[in-house]
């Protein structure tokens, strides 16, 4: 029987060493899902590449966090983030199908639109503006896990984290981690940092409006923070407020 040239066997080799480390990375990764039923995470990946950052421009570590309970944050707040940022958290397996191809046919739109100008007025740079699709639990597996480039390597590791999620965590800690950890300004991580840091209040003592005002922040929050009372976020919150009555918290 004729041997397999040494490049094949090098490269079967290879390919299963390949599998066997992305096997083992989704171990890893199912392990510390599973863990977060009973231990509450100390930091995401997103906060501890924010915590770089911050030491590499600014010199010092500016961080604002306290891991609070879910019975202590306040139940208007996850109506309002909720109604924001995934109105079908408590429904969907963990992605919305529909959300992301709305999504993408706004994005092609967009696109479209920054050609025209980019051909009128070649002189000006031109960015069309980009809008997600993600739901709360894929941003909570981004954040948790993931770095921010875009890959479809990433988005496909994305989508595995966010099933996992949602197989081994129930809906209710899902929302508590994911509200325990979102960024709310530059070094402001979680509801009881954002609601101390912006109306000195506790997260279990937020109003309906003030939850919507922090609920607008989310999209961007680094933006938002430097005009939390602008006319833009007080109009917005005011939509999330009237749909607040409607979400039905998990």
């Amino acid at each position: 029987m004729k041997a397999h040239p040494s490049w094949l066997k090098h490269t079967l080799r290879g390919l299963a060493l390949l599998a066997l480390c992305t096997l083992s990375l989704q171990l890893v990764f199912v392990t510390r899902i599973a863990l977060m039923n009973v231990i509450d995470p100390q930091s995401t990946t997103f906060q501890r590449s924010e915590a770089w950052r911050l030491l590499a421009e600014k010199h010092q570590l500016l961080w604002s966090q306290s891991w609070v309970d879910s019975d202590s944050i306040s139940p208007h707040l996850k109506r309002a983030v909720i109604a924001s940022e995934d109105a079908g958290f408590a429904e969907h397996g963990g992605i919305d199908w529909e959300a992301i191809e709305k999504a993408w046919e706004r994005n092609q739109r967009a696109e479209a639109r920054a050609e025209k100008v980019a051909a009128r007025r070649p002189d000006r740079p031109v960015t069309a503006k980009v809008v997600g699709g993600s739901t709360i639990s894929q941003q909570l597996a981004k954040n948790l896990f993931l770095h921010g480039e875009r890959s479809v390597l990433r988005k496909a590791q994305e989508l595995v984290l966010t099933l996992t999620l949602e197989a081994l965590l129930s809906k209710q800690r899902m929302l508590e981690i994911y509200l325990n950890n979102v960024e709310w300004g530059e070094g402001v991580f979680g509801a009881q940092a954002a609601a101390r840091h912006y109306f000195r209040v506790d997260a279990a003592r937020l109003r309906p409006e003030q939850a919507a005002r922090l609920a607008v922040m989310l999209p961007a929050p680094k933006r938002f923070e430097k005009s939390p009372a602008s006319g833009y976020i007080l109009g917005r919150a005011g939509t999330i407020t009237a749909r607040m009555n409607d979400v039905k918290l998990p």
